[in-house]
């Protein structure tokens, strides 16, 4: 496959053409059009893939052949298949019978893989439980135990136990997992809080970073780095047991930080991008070019669209996929033309943010263990990108947290990922009051807090709501005093979930929140996916602080 590496450096407007780009004002529900002109860019290059290969990687043309011509309704379940022999003789054959008059790709197909497994297909709903008893039931059927795998599958074997999201997803996610691990905290799952743990503790040791999930074919990115929040979250007797994840977690910072030492101001290498005054701020990165294997269809179908060359492209789809936020207008230049991609241009708001409590949290830890000259480094570390964060992720004339568009000079749109650095405690007293007034104006709905003000057809946008991100708005909210927003927005979540369950006796993985009853949310790539690990695990949590204030 022809990844047009040739192009990689070409200059954007050559590249792209004369692409409209729209911009949210944050206090104006309108649109702004401005001119598309920007500097050369930086040159990149990306690091060879991981060794571990994908499906993609072993399968070469019978792959492309499978996922071109939709034989599954998902691009994800070819990749999740397993051999039922070793991948060079399956290669090999299906070279061979491919040239056959009656050669038939699905039959071909269902001869040589393992179809993988429907999750939760046996599990049926007590509509007679309440909705914490439902939760409480879901975690032994999201729970996935250590085995054998099959050989040659995509699945990476973890060593414990783990809590996967439900539908589609049957293998554990990076980000997901900590606010899974919310709820199971609240449910007496200990157990499971250590095992998940551990299991992200072997990773780091193993591949030097989180994969986005435990699959050959996510090793080439991450996801917001939240392994210092898992640690934080279960240890009850505070640093003395978190210590021994002090080194993970400098090695999950050596993976977000690669490069940072020969970097010139303008230049940008994997996820660090020095800024003009020298600072160092971070962005979400893949290294790969090509289409994800999970989604391969569309990412060609997305990169036919665009008018620059289609490596540009698969990289920008990958970085969107390691943000967590795929998709949404944070990353588009349009907000209604996926192609219009350019997620690595942008320094996100919360990636920055969940790398200050990184740095913070082996501040704490060197601390704890005596290591006074080392802890100083690091928090000195988190005081600088703090100064940076406030530099150019900062709208003081807003008065609030935005992405910055590091390449053009200017802020991305204001969604509610601004709330991370309330959550994590880098905003001053003042910023979070100014952050916590437009919250209230422009994202906070009846059920919550909308993700955006963009109604793009993204599904992380405008109209759904996700729960992740009002778990980090109430703590955030709260941790600067701002109780009565922090309450609402608990509170109008509760109602969405908990009506939303009374009506069909399930949990999904985001709502749409737009109107005065909640419905499933839409938008993305795939359909509406049940169980749902964070779902659960947001509102199990929320349940114990605010249900008392839910409607009857």
């Amino acid at each position: 496959m022809n990844t047009h590496r040739q192009q990689q450096n070409a200059p954007e407007e050559v590249r792209a053409g004369a692409e409209v780009e729209y911009q949210y004002d944050p206090h104006e529900l309108k649109l702004d059009r401005m001119q598309d002109s920007e500097p050369e860019p930086e040159l990149i290059e990306g690091l060879p893939a991981p060794d571990a290969l994908t499906p993609a990687d072993r399968y070469l043309e019978l792959f492309e052949h499978v996922q071109m011509s939709r034989i599954f309704e998902d691009s994800k379940t070819f990749p999740d298949c397993s051999p039922k022999y070793d991948p060079l003789d399956v290669l090999m054959r299906y070279r061979r019978q491919k040239r056959s008059s009656d050669f038939d790709l699905s039959r071909f197909v269902a001869d040589h893989f393992y179809l993988p497994g429907v999750n939760e297909s046996f599990y049926v709903s007590n509509p007679d439980k309440s909705l914490n008893e439902h939760i409480d039931d879901l975690w032994p059927v999201l729970t996935k135990m250590p085995q054998q795998h099959m050989p040659h599958s995509s699945l990476l074997p973890l060593p414990k136990p783990y809590v996967v999201p439900g539908g589609r997803f049957g293998e554990t996610y990076y980000w997901d997992s900590y606010f899974t691990m919310l709820g199971l905290a609240e449910s007496g799952r200990d157990d499971l809080l250590r095992h998940m743990a551990d299991n992200f503790a072997w990773l780091i040791d193993n591949y030097g970073h989180v994969p986005n999930g435990n699959r050959t074919y996510y090793l080439s990115r991450s996801q917001p780095p939240v392994f210092a929040l898992m640690v934080e979250l279960f240890e009850e007797d505070g640093v003395r047991g978190a210590k021994r994840y002090q080194e993970q977690l400098m090695k999950e910072y050596q993976f977000w930080m690669d490069g940072a030492g020969s970097l010139m101001p303008n230049q940008a290498y994997r996820h660090v991008v020095r800024m003009p005054n020298g600072s160092l701020l971070n962005r979400y990165w893949d290294d790969r070019d090509t289409p994800r294997d999970e989604s391969w269809m569309e990412d060609v179908e997305t990169a036919r669209e665009s008018k620059r060359p289609a490596s540009e492209v698969y990289r920008d789809l990958r970085a969107g996929a390691e943000s967590g936020w795929d998709y949404s207008s944070r990353w588009l230049r349009n907000p209604k033309r996926l192609s219009s991609i350019r997620t690595t241009q942008f320094i996100p708001i919360d990636l920055n943010a969940f790398l200050y409590k990184l740095e913070l949290m082996i501040a704490t830890l060197s601390h704890a263990k005596g290591e006074e000259l080392t802890a100083l480094a690091w928090q000195k570390k988190a005081e600088t990108r703090k100064r940076a964060i406030t530099r150019y992720l900062w709208d003081s004339t807003a008065g609030v947290f935005r992405d910055y568009d590091w390449r053009r000079e200017r802020f991305g749109a204001f969604t509610v990922a601004s709330v991370v650095p309330l959550f994590v405690g880098l905003a001053t007293p003042h910023q979070a009051h100014l952050q916590a007034i437009s919250l209230r104006h422009l994202l906070l709905s009846n059920g919550g807090l909308l993700t955006s003000m963009v109604e793009s057809g993204e599904q992380w946008d405008r109209p759904n709501g996700w729960a992740p991100m009002q778990w980090m708005a109430v703590v955030g909210l709260n941790n600067y005093g701002e109780e009565t927003l922090a309450s609402e927005v608990a509170v109008n979540w509760l109602n969405t979930v908990n009506n939303f369950y009374q009506l069909h006796h399930k949990l999904v993985e985001k709502y749409d929140i737009s109107g005065e009853r909640a419905r499933p949310g839409g938008g993305g790539e795939y359909p509406l996916q049940d169980g749902f690990g964070w779902t659960n695990g947001v509102t199990r949590k929320l349940m114990t602080m605010y249900g008392h204030l839910m409607a009857d």
